[in-house]
């Protein structure tokens, strides 16, 4: 039931266990069925249908209590919603400003909310697009997971906790279908490792290939003892058994070299050998022990980047040129910084080129498109620091200039290595991309990616689904954390308007419940979650649009200040409807997306809307855990302008320039998707939506 859980979530398949003979279950149960999870807004596939039919009534009835549960939790709908006003939006909109005033006051003092009765709503009217829940398999889930782990790139703490389940759940002769033969990114290996030893599934002869430096002998200390594995955070290790320490000390003695590369989180090596007692097993590991030495009692020792920093220092380009092409990956990180610090510029860009094909593929598409748009004219420069929090840092764009015909020269050159590096995979045959694929991002970093009904990367451009009003609604509970108890929990929802400068119009938020100008109504203040909470926002896109508002940036704030991590269960997400009017307050099928919210942070942003291009922009953010103004809409405006600004300006790497260059590399460029073998687009082929795939083959 747990793997079902998992793979309907990531691909929305099933798997079943199909018996032999005859169809055994009567149609009358599976029609049923299918018209029940409708509500929800799913259905089953052709393939589907036919494989439960051959299951009993015992069978059936099992899987479909699980996919219920299950589908509720994916749109919001497993709790009760219960707003403050239960016939918004309208109630709202015509009640006066006096009851509004004295229902506030009178729920603030006492905590109960004003008592209306309920009232009829009329059907909801929208035409819902189901989403089709296929069959799938054992030996498909298995490589979607093996693709995950084989990743380039960070995954997220959702990925990492699917992983170990699966893992846990295998049988041992399943491991060469999860497990590949490299884990070319270390994060992922550390975990992937510690998940494996956790679970009593692996030895040295299996793990020790997927080690060569110390830091991913570090990261799997980390891992293991339920740390960053991103080594952003400290981590309390745990107290390792006499066979695991032998075992950490033995992949640390195999990695070359180990003392240079122990310098770099020399006071993490420290406590882990005060944990690990190198000196216990000098004679056996004395590359260990010579540097644990030389860490704790600070011997002089001289590092590569040491050198870099000395030679930047005083402007010694020859000699960085020479040191950097030692270190390929370091190089194309400070190619931008060697360029600006010499005119030699032509000698970095042959120098470059020299090692260029030893650089991965992540990196290089990010250098191809730093330079791509080097002069662009832009205010900010966005920066996502390492860590599991989702934080974003914006600088204004002060680089000075290169010129330019060396960065055309050094995005050809990257093309190029990318071009030739794709040649030798698989091909393609007749090619069609999407250019529709240009607002949607490369997947570089999922490290903090929310659980989400659809995860896309960050700053990638969504367009609308049809209707004029989009319901934005939250759902809190306080209650008892890992034996903590949260005490009263106030989570505020708000929606920001600005224009298509960013001057702030008006916001929409417990505060300002509706507005004068366009239609927007919010659904009333909740201070108090025992039983759960919710509120929602209506927002009518047409009259914020005629009154001269583009940008809307929802937001979600701790006002009580409990991170979010720190609640039993929180999410945020959206609906569009046609007929505000129609239907229930919450209509699980109109739901286009839920985002988990479990951030250590007291201020969430999860998209920024941009209402005159009808596109949703995936932000997924947090702000600072503690603000310096009051944690409501108002004290936070600096923040969040700067946010929006830096996150509808943002520049990264496409899935259409992606994919052109896989297409120009193995296959020919095509104009329709019906000339096509290979299809990359938003509804049919390679979608977006697919992050493992591209993560694990087109990002390789």
């Amino acid at each position: 039931m747990m793997i079902n859980t998992i793979y309907l979530r990531r691909a929305i398949k099933l798997i079943v266990d199909e018996g032999k003979g005859p169809a055994r279950l009567p149609k009358t149960y599976l029609a049923t069925a299918m018209k029940n999870i409708e509500y929800l807004g799913f259905t089953f596939s052709h393939p589907l249908m036919r494989a439960v039919r051959t299951l009993s009534k015992e069978q059936f009835e099992a899987l479909y209590d699980q996919l219920v549960a299950d589908l509720r939790v994916l749109v919001g709908a497993h709790v009760e919603y219960h707003p403050m006003y239960p016939a918004f939006p309208m109630q709202v909109m015509e009640t006066d400003d006096a009851e509004l005033y004295l229902n506030a006051i009178y729920y603030y003092l006492t905590l109960d909310l004003p008592e209306y009765g309920t009232t009829d709503r009329p059907a909801l009217l929208d035409e819902v697009n189901l989403r089709v829940i296929d069959l799938g398999s054992k030996a498909e889930l298995h490589t979607m997971i093996r693709r995950l782990i084989q990743a380039k790139v960070s995954i997220s703490e959702t990925d990492k906790k699917d992983i170990d389940t699966i893992l846990e759940f295998a049988d041992p002769d399943a491991m060469d279908e999860i497990l590949p033969s490299e884990i070319p990114f270390k994060e992922n290996a550390g975990f992937v490792i510690a998940s494996l030893l956790k679970h009593d599934k692996a030895n040295v002869e299996l793990i020790g290939r997927y080690f060569k430096t110390a830091t991913d002998v570090l990261r799997l200390a980390v891992a293991w003892s339920d740390g960053d594995v991103s080594l952003f955070e400290s981590v309390r290790f745990r107290k390792f058994k006499r066979r695991e320490r032998r075992l950490l000390l033995g992949l640390l003695e195999r990695c070359q070299p180990i003392t240079e590369d122990m310098l770099r989180y020399k006071e993490r090596w420290i406590r882990l050998g005060e944990i690990l007692h190198p000196s216990e097993y000098k004679h056996r590991f004395m590359r260990c022990e010579e540097a644990f030495d030389i860490l704790r009692n600070n011997k002089p020792f001289t590092t590569f980047n040491g050198s870099v920093e000395l030679a930047f220092h005083y402007r010694q380009v020859w000699t960085l040129i020479d040191l950097l092409m030692q270190r390929p990956g370091e190089f194309a990180r400070r190619l931008d910084q060697l360029l600006r610090s010499t005119e030699y510029t032509e000698y970095v860009v042959l120098a470059f080129g020299e090692v260029a094909n030893h650089v991965s593929t992540p990196v290089l598409l990010q250098v191809k498109n730093h330079f791509a748009r080097r002069h662009e004219p832009r205010d900010l420069r966005v920066f996502f620091p390492k860590g599991n929090v989702a934080k974003a840092f914006a600088v204004p764009h002060t680089l000075p200039e290169i010129d330019e015909a060396v960065c055309q020269d050094l995005v050809q050159l990257c093309e190029r290595v990318l071009i030739e590096r794709f040649s030798v995979l698989p091909p393609l045959g007749k090619a069609y991309v999407d250019e529709r694929l240009q607002d949607y991002y490369v997947p570089f970093s999922q490290r903090s990616a929310s659980k989400a009904l659809h995860t896309i990367v960050r700053g990638s451009h969504v367009p609308m689904m049809e209707g004029d009003t989009i319901r934005f609604f939250s759902w809190w509970k306080e209650g008892t954390v890992h034996g903590t108890p949260t005490g009263r929990v106030d989570i505020d929802l708000s929606a920001v308007l600005y224009d298509h400068n960013w001057q702030y119009i008006e916001h929409i938020s417990y505060t300002n419940l509706r507005s004068s100008k366009y239609k927007a109504v919010h659904s009333g203040d909740i201070v108090s979650a025992p039983q759960g909470a919710c509120e929602f926002i209506d927002l009518h896109i047409p009259s914020i649009v005629h009154y001269g508002g583009r940008y809307i940036v929802a937001t979600l704030h701790s006002y009580t200040n409990q991170p979010y991590c720190n609640l039993p269960e929180c999410f945020v997400g959206w609906m569009m409807r046609k007929k505000p009017g129609s239907g229930e307050i919450f209509e699980p099928s109109t739901v286009v997306n839920k985002i988990d919210v479990t951030a250590e942070t007291e201020i969430a942003i999860p998209v920024i809307l941009d209402l005159v291009e009808r596109t949703v922009i995936w932000t997924d953010l947090s702000l600072t855990r503690h603000p310096h103004y009051y944690n409501n809409v108002e004290g936070n405006q600096k923040g969040m302008v700067l946010m929006g600004k830096a996150m509808t300006d943002l520049r990264k790497p496409d899935l259409y320039d992606l994919f052109n260059l896989h297409a120009k590399a193995r296959g020919e460029l095509v104009d329709t998707a019906n000339q096509a073998d290979a299809i990359f687009s938003l509804e049919r082929g390679i979608t977006p939506f697919d992050i493992e795939l591209i993560m694990a083959e087109y990002v390789v």
